[in-house]
């Protein structure tokens, strides 16, 4: 009899997982995802508690001491073993302690790209207790001075190639008294010194712990800078907690201890410098670093590094599907892709060509306090709900207007929950388990990205600004930003759905959408800057059929922009707010404009159409 019970005991432990299964087809990968999630909350709890406080560089050199001859970084036809980094890192510890006299709790601002003086930098900087201020390496003059103040460093580290874009701007920089340093042997400049010198003469040994004896998990560890899609970047604040939550998005994304990641994105960016490097630091792996993206070298790299992990962001995966096809192009190791902002379509087609390759695709902001991870590899969505982030995070999507730019409220003037599978604007709670700290010495802009009184009296929640949707099997599915949407008709414009259409154009190789105001019109009505596909001419009247057939009307571009390269920010974002302000007048435009006439097509835009346009004589 007890045997015949442990029989059929056994016999529904067997089936048990087939039965979770049927009954949620994602259970395995919802058990994992739960699993790492308890690690990791268990590690943060463990960190929190420890004293002296157990900062990234702690793991780091607990990698020095456990794998010292393991490779670290890989760049070009060099490489450093984690023993050698730490050395180089005190060597330039000490020329910043003896020659820009920085103290615990000083800011310096780190510009260059990505090589691995960088790194070096970095970690000499956090090994005295100091901030790094990762300015974006693009920039120049008003801009760069701009962000440089938003910090208020002491001290600027230059890279050489960098060092006309530093005189440009060393007036204002000695007037406020900044230490100006670049990395090269001499300098014959005036408010300029040279580093790469001093490092070289400096002692390679260990420094104390009690540099940064008062560092906390609250304490300020980097600032980076949002990429400005919608005018100057502002500093965002990443403290050590943050930058510890950043760095386990490769534990959640499986990454092995015997991974090798390919590092190309830059390292002033949170992409870049959080997931990637410090990413690697937490779990010891190697890191392949390049200066910048190259989509013809990029699979050469990984073969040649034999890279098993690649990060990407933005438009980096369409560039890559747009290069020549080749018999090799499923030679290689790849196994991981982890990044954000991948289109369904190309999803598709990447993983078509160049192999089963497990795509994590994320979802957050460098600032925000919300973010999600797609663990279950759902072609097109940016994350899954899980009931423990739900605990740890309470979010939600509300219903928004988008032609007053202002959230919908109900009779009792608060916020209104969309249902599932219908488009909101996402925020989140700010608490102590989800902080948001803002941005540095910026207040105002602190304040605006807060929503109060959303759900209660007093409640204040973080305003993500992106419009995203969730369906049933809670699968969460980026829609478009706040200020891309637009209205038109009284109807809502996806700009990034028209763009998703407009790309399936065999003509198409890029869109653009974004939306134009017109005299005497309410709203704005749709246009899109396209990139043609090498050695093809615009088809008018492929286009037109198309939108015609698949974009209700009020969502047809009107108008259409050929440009020969789409303009896209340092991290690969499409920048909308500048062609929305150009418009459609031929006169002030050079490049290629073409108009959507009714029932007829796309037909070229002249000045006479866009004076009958302007006075009132052709109604949209």
């Amino acid at each position: 009899m007890i045997a015949h019970i442990l029989y059929t005991a056994l016999i529904g432990l067997a089936i048990l997982p087939l039965l979770l299964y049927l009954r949620n087809p994602y259970f395995f990968q919802d058990l994992r995802y739960t699993i790492s999630i308890i690690k990791i909350a268990v590690s943060m709890g463990k960190f929190k508690k420890q004293k002296p406080f157990y900062s990234i560089l702690d793991r780091f050199l607990e990698h020095v001491t456990r794998q010292p001859h393991k490779k670290f970084i890989l760049f070009e036809d060099s490489s450093y073993t984690y023993s050698q980094a730490d050395k180089e890192s005190n060597k330039v510890a000490r020329a910043l302690s003896s020659h820009a006299q920085l103290k615990e709790g000083d800011t310096v601002a780190l510009f260059l790209g990505n090589e691995p003086q960088f790194v070096w930098l970095w970690l000499a900087l956090t090994k005295l207790g100091c901030t790094a201020s990762l300015l974006n390496n693009n920039i120049r003059s008003k801009s760069l001075l701009h962000c440089f103040s938003c910090c208020q460093a002491k001290v600027l580290v230059a890279g050489a190639d960098l060092r006309g874009a530093v005189e440009e701007v060393l007036p204002t920089l000695s007037q406020q008294g900044v230490r100006v340093f670049i990395l090269s042997e001499d300098s014959d400049v005036e408010g300029i010194e040279s580093f790469s010198d001093k490092i070289r003469q400096a002692s390679d040994q260990p420094l104390s712990p009690q540099l940064r004896a008062n560092v906390s998990m609250k304490s300020p560890a980097l600032y980076i800078y949002t990429s400005g899609t919608t005018g100057l970047p502002k500093a965002a604040v990443i403290n050590h907690e943050r930058l510890w939550m950043a760095s386990f998005c490769q534990s959640i994304a499986a990454v092995r201890s015997d991974d090798i990641i390919y590092v190309y994105l830059p390292l002033y960016h949170s992409s870049g410098f959080l997931m990637g490097l410090c990413g690697a630091i937490e779990k010891g792996i190697t890191v392949v670093l390049r200066r910048k993206f190259s989509a013809s070298n990029f699979w050469n790299d990984c073969r040649k590094y034999n890279v098993t992990v690649i990060q990407y962001i933005g438009e980096i995966m369409r560039y890559l599907c747009n290069t020549p096809k080749r018999d090799n192009d499923r030679d290689h190791k790849v196994r991981l892709a982890l990044g954000n902002g991948m289109r369904a379509d190309i999803w598709a087609d990447f993983m078509q060509r160049f192999g089963d390759i497990c795509m994590c695709e994320c979802y957050g902001a460098t600032e925000g306090n919300v973010g999600f991870v797609n663990y279950c590899g759902k072609v097109g969505a940016v994350g899954k709900e899980h009931f423990l982030h739900k605990m740890g995070c309470s979010y939600a999507l509300i219903r928004y207007d988008t032609e007053k730019e202002e959230p919908v409220k109900d009779s009792r003037g608060f916020c209104i929950k969309v249902p599932r599978g219908e488009t909101g604007l996402l925020v989140s709670k700010i608490c102590e388990r989800s902080p948001f700290v803002g941005y540095a010495n910026n207040n105002q802009q602190t304040e605006k990205k807060k929503v109060r009184d959303v759900f209660v009296k007093g409640d204040i929640y973080f305003n993500s600004g992106d419009l995203l949707k969730i369906d049933n099997e809670g699968f969460v599915f980026f829609q478009d930003r706040i200020g891309d949407t637009f209205r038109w008709k009284g109807e809502n414009v996806a700009t990034t759905e028209v763009a998703d259409h407009l790309v399936t154009v065999d003509c198409v190789d890029e869109a653009n959408v974004y939306g134009v105001k017109v005299p005497g019109h309410e709203g704005r009505i749709g246009m899109a800057a396209l990139k043609l596909r090498e050695n093809m001419d615009f088809d008018g009247k492929a286009v037109y059929q198309h939108v015609k057939n698949y974009l209700p009307s009020y969502a047809r571009p009107r108008f259409i922009r050929i440009q020969e390269v789409l303009v896209l920010t340092g991290t690969f974002k499409q920048i909308k707010v500048k062609l929305a302000e150009e418009g459609f007048n031929p006169s002030v435009i050079r490049d290629p404009l073409f108009y959507l006439e009714d029932n007829k097509g796309y037909v070229p835009m002249t000045q006479e159409i866009f004076s009958s346009i302007a006075e009132g004589r052709l109604r949209l």
